[in-house]
């Protein structure tokens, strides 16, 4: 099946939080506890987005990919706080479709709207842990450079690692 990229609206958001959730579970299943993963249900997943978007739109982008009505990935991207800098908050893609291009598709369209922002440069968080995720991002032309921060995912303690490139 094919699948189209689209910008996304209000009525994409509770597809964006469950989707959100399955992929962060099946990415981080393999490094973190089990415990982590639940801590944030679903239904909580939908509603961080629905209250983020309330706040964010004006100057944020979500972009779904869609295959046959369904959302099967999404990018989120918006202006980072140090200058000329966007930042792609996330990107995530369904565990069904993992392989299909749907990811590389995400990345490419969200790396013509940060140029398109006018940002000269672009950053992204990623787990230090996740090494299918790194792979991704280097593979794309991505790089680490050099600033790390920890954060919790529910009780765990999480590193990591901050990526740029230019644009």
């Amino acid at each position: 099946m094919a699948f189209t990229i689209r910008s996304a609206g209000e009525r994409d958001l509770t597809a964006v939080g469950t989707l959100h959730y399955r992929s962060r579970a099946a990415a981080y299943s393999g490094f973190l506890p089990a415990e982590a993963l639940e801590a944030v249900p679903a239904s909580s997943m939908a509603d961080y987005w629905v209250e983020r978007w309330r706040y964010e739109r004006d100057n944020h982008q979500l972009t779904v990919a869609t295959e046959e009505g369904e959302v099967v990935g999404f990018t989120y991207l918006g202006p980072d706080e140090e200058p000329d800098t966007g930042i792609l908050h996330a990107i995530h893609v369904s565990p069904d479709v993992q392989g299909r291009g749907v990811g590389g598709a995400l990345m490419a369209d969200a790396l013509e709207k940060l140029a398109a922002g006018g940002w000269r440069r672009a950053v992204l968080w990623v787990l230090a842990d996740n090494a299918h995720a790194r792979g991704f991002y280097e593979r794309g032309g991505w790089a680490p450079d050099g600033v790390r921060r920890d954060d919790f995912i529910g009780p765990a303690l999480v590193h990591q690692v901050r990526y740029a490139r230019p644009l």
